[in-house]
């Protein structure tokens, strides 16, 4: 069944209620082929919304039906209740888009490296024009348009990134050859704001560490009043370079990158100031030494930027005021920690009072506080065991209304399983109070000038639904139902589909440790089962939520559903070390990954175990990344599994980059022994039960080194084991359609082959 665009434009307008179809005749197996293939098993999704200016339309990109992958650009009329097609990416790139070096690395970063089409776009600030890049160059769209509302900015043969327009909506900015450019709208004249970027050197671009670990994607930001730009310069030459083969189907490419392993040189960053009127360039005083420039932001004044600067051991976050004009900086306010800082987003300056909100995790758990300019601490707004915290992010705050008073931020103050929209008094009361009515996972935008939100609410039971709401909670408009009915994609897989249950066992230390369990379908009362361990086990992700198929990663989560449809038991825990739980569970790993982490795992091995239906000497564990990490550490140092699969693994924390890795271990010079401790290799002697190694043969996050080092360590020990290699693959080649294809049928047919023989 297809989706067609009359299908879609009614399933976002559609008030039909939520229904459950048990019927026979539409159930049909999940296979992990139909989660790959179109459309989208989990409806219509509204990916990257936003609000016009003047909050009459809600944009969003949506995949097409044909290809979930390749996004165009909706729009959602709020006065007419109507959603169309604003700009269609096939007739402006066709099916052939082709992405360059430094926009394929970038993507990558940003975890979209499986999309095409239209990825990003802004607003301008009155809300009449909006800035696609798509294939390279840059378009805008005219919404008052009688004719053809797209036109072409850019035809050049080099590719822009990071494209913004300007706050006042006369300029486009945009990264090209490593150097900054901006548009004059009026004139439509282009100019290189720099020229000295090229080779080890770029302008106005976030270095690798701040893309991939830091959550900072831009190396510049435009200030309020259109005048200055600030933007960093960095410099590659002190960071070492490795080499590195990417080897593809056709070959294989030498490249020399410059990968800022633990304990070695950073890249070095400059922040700078451009006058746009006269194109002087000015310095900042940052005094970063080899620390990180973390976030920048402008005062609401363009005279001054307010710049978040950590040391290298991330153990403080200094908040700067830089003067522009001088370029002197002054620290407003420090936080310490004695394990480290998480960064975040929610740092917002009030518009009708020199006042900021700020977050801090000062208590254990993250709050809001209430400043003013000079870094006086005037109130807490929150407080309490819980955190406020958003959608797989650390970033809580959704925004002000500051007529009424009032500051909104998503949190876990109900349960650390949801995710619920909440506000509370500006003048610090700190009386907290629910917005979001029903339970489970939101993700929320507010609306300008505060009349009301973009709620996008998914359950276990219930695709993502978006929906504008008042800010008493209460209905205003459907933008997407995505009712689970007979036009829906994932219908005919409804009556098949496996409950999952949570709950929690508790940790050594008392604190609880949650999970979701998926019971094999058409249990047989007194039949014991296999069971698969699904892991990430991480800092800043949490698989336990009570959310569609496990929100972002829903590719995953359907792949657990095959599973339980195919006789396995599938538990996913989340150890202490992975996120949004609260200083004391996230800082368990400190000095030391693996252990606590493990433990916990077995905790949940020992709960599987303690089930009838559960066949305890055949349990297997899978995950990547982090996850993969956890899978060789459980079948290197434990004997609870018969069999694992680890998919992208970081073997040596040596080879890791700088700022994940130092942050939970110092450096290696400091902490050589919780290094050792913490890698794979010393353990792999002991290796225990099946092994399924999996790694792409281009990934620059987790280096392909980290797999052949394990596969000669494991080689020279004669241990046997599986390998599974991918050429031209990436960190994210899960996400890919062919490649992931590939990758979750061999799990299956793995660990059909492993768990279900009778042990030998």
């Amino acid at each position: 069944m297809r989706y067609t665009t009359t299908k879609l434009a009614i399933l976002a307008t559609c008030l039909t209620g939520l229904t459950l179809s048990t019927e026979a005749s539409f159930a049909e197996p999940l296979t992990v082929a139909r989660i790959f293939a179109d459309p989208d098993l989990s409806g219509p999704r509204l990916r990257e919304p936003k609000f016009s200016p003047d909050g009459r339309y809600v944009t969003y990109l949506q995949g097409k039906a044909d290809n979930k992958d390749q996004l165009d650009l909706w729009a959602f009329d709020t006065r007419s209740g109507t959603a169309r097609v604003l700009v269609d990416s096939r007739k402006l790139v066709g099916d052939d888009e082709k992405l360059s070096a430094e926009e394929e690395a970038r993507r990558e970063r940003q975890r979209t490296a499986s999309l095409r089409g239209i990825v990003e776009y802004e607003f301008s600030s009155d809300g009449k024009r909006l800035l696609i890049p798509l294939g390279g160059d840059l378009y805008l769209y005219d919404l008052d348009a009688k004719a053809e509302p797209v036109t072409r900015l850019t035809h050049s043969a080099s590719y822009e990134t990071d494209a913004k327009l300007s706050p006042g909506g006369r300029y486009v900015s945009f990264i090209r050859d490593q150097n900054l450019f901006v548009i004059d709208l009026r004139s439509r004249q282009e100019r290189a704001l720099t020229t000295d970027g090229a080779g080890l050197v770029q302008n106005g671009v976030a270095e690798f560490v701040a893309q991939e670990e830091m959550g900072r994607s831009t190396g510049y930001w435009w200030s309020p009043d259109d005048s200055h730009i600030a933007f960093t310069r960095i410099d590659d030459s002190p960071v070492q370079e490795v080499e590195r083969f990417e080897i593809n189907a056709d070959g294989a490419r030498m490249f020399r990158q410059r990968y800022p392993a633990a304990g070695t040189a950073n890249t070095k960053v400059e922040l700078k100031v451009v006058d746009l009127a006269t194109s002087k360039i000015g310095d900042l005083e940052l005094g970063l030494g080899d620390g990180y420039l973390a976030r920048v932001k402008w005062f609401p004044d363009s005279k001054s930027l307010a710049v978040q600067r950590q040391p290298r051991d991330q153990k403080k976050l200094e908040l700067l005021k830089i003067d522009v004009a001088s370029g002197a900086s002054r620290v407003l306010l420090t936080e310490t920690s004695p394990h480290w800082i998480e960064l975040n987003d929610d740092f917002k300056f009030l518009q009708s009072k020199p006042q900021f909100i700020w977050s801090s995790r000062r208590t254990g758990y993250k709050h809001l506080y209430l400043y003013d300019l000079d870094g006086k601490l005037l109130h807490p707004l929150t407080s309490g065991d819980w955190m406020v915290v958003g959608d797989g992010s650390e970033n809580g705050l959704v925004g002000i209304d500051e007529a009424a008073g009032r500051v909104y931020f998503l949190g876990s103050k109900d349960s650390p399983l949801e995710r619920h929209l909440y506000s509370v008094p500006l003048e610090g009361s700190g009386k907290v109070t629910r917005v979001s009515r029903k339970a489970g996972w939101h993700d929320v935008k507010l609306l300008p000038g505060g009349r009301g939100y973009l709620d996008v609410h998914s359950s276990p039971d219930q695709p993502p639904a978006a929906s504008l709401r008042k800010l008493d909670g209460s209905l205003q408009h459907w933008l997407l139902r995505n009712p689970l009915d007979a036009t829906h994609p994932y219908h005919p897989y409804v009556s098949n589909q496996v409950t999952e249950e949570y709950g929690s066992v508790p940790a050594s230390d008392g604190q609880q440790l949650y999970y979701r369990l998926m019971k094999p379908a058409k249990l047989v009362a007194g039949k014991r089962y296999p069971a698969v361990i699904d892991v990430y086990g991480g800092p800043h992700f949490q698989y336990v939520r009570k959310d569609w198929m496990g929100g972002a990663r829903a590719t995953q989560g359907l792949f657990r559903q095959v599973l339980a449809q195919n006789g396995f038991v599938v538990l996913t825990l989340d150890n202490r070390g992975s996120g949004f739980r609260g200083n004391a569970f996230e800082t368990a790993i400190a000095g030391r990954t693996g252990k606590a982490e493990i433990e916990d795992q077995l905790r949940g091995v020992e709960y599987l175990k303690s089930l009838p239906f559960v066949a305890g000497d055949r349990i297997g564990i899978m995950g990547w990344s982090y996850g993969g990490y956890m899978s060789l550490m459980a079948l290197t140092t434990t004997k609870a599994f018969r069999a694992g699969v680890a998919g992208a693994p970081v073997t040596d924390w040596s080879l890791y980059d700088t700022h994940y890795t130092e942050r939970y271990l110092g450096t290696p010079q400091n902490n050589a022994e919780g290094y050792r401790a913490s890698a794979v290799l010393p353990y792999a002697d002991s290796l225990h039960g099946s092994l399924l190694l999996v790694h792409g043969m281009a990934d620059d996050n987790v280096l392909f080194t980290h797999s052949t080092r394990l596969m000669q360590t494991l080689q020279s020990l004669n241990k046997p084991f599986d390998v599974m290699t991918y050429p031209g693959g990436k960190h994210g080649l899960v996400r890919m359609p062919q490649q992931g294809r590939h990758y979750y049928e061999m799990v299956l047919r793995f660990f059909e082959r492993e768990l279900n023989a009778p042990e030998s």
